[in-house]
């Protein structure tokens, strides 16, 4: 599987890049009032309002410093309410940002070599399998899961075509 490298607060943690459609550099974001302090803003790409999470305020109370090598990672996210048929997913689909620091790399891992850690930490269902290598461990953030959160609360765009 290849995965995108990333850090939040000095922790490696690694997102499927079958979600990504593109790394976009820091872009000038509107922020909306009264939302959750994760949520740092909206901006437009290709005609559609994209909402951009702060990973590093989502998982850790910490926002992203910017620095060059943080950037939105754009993904293509499908909504659990609709059929899930490959040709589904291709016409009924929401992008939403994910704002992150360190994103310099890919890589590839099998998932045989995803170690299940087996512990529940209340909402963080999102946790769960860790990788290791030379450097130490990588968590790993299936995107269905944590956007689960965000849709909860509404955060997404409404369904487009393409």
């Amino acid at each position: 599987m290849l995965m995108l490298l990333l850090c939040i607060n000095h922790e490696r943690y690694a997102l499927p890049c079958e979600h990504v459609v593109e790394v976009l550099p820091l872009v000038s974001l509107k922020p909306l009032p009264q939302t959750p302090e994760y949520l740092v803003g909206v901006f437009k790409y290709q005609g559609s309002i994209v909402p951009v999470i702060d990973l590093c305020q989502f998982i850790s109370g910490q926002s992203c410093h910017e620095q060059m090598s943080t950037r939105i990672i754009l993904i293509k996210y499908w909504d659990s309410q609709l059929p899930t048929t490959p040709e589904a997913q291709q016409s009924q689909y929401k992008y939403i940002g994910l704002l992150a620091e360190r994103v310099l790399e890919t890589f590839h891992k099998s998932s045989s070599e995803f170690i299940d850690v087996d512990i529940q930490i209340g909402k963080l269902s999102y946790l769960g399998k860790m990788i290791v290598d030379e450097q130490g461990m990588i968590q790993y953030l299936p995107v269905e899961k944590l956007l689960s959160e965000a849709e909860k609360i509404h955060l997404l765009p409404e369904v487009q075509s393409s």
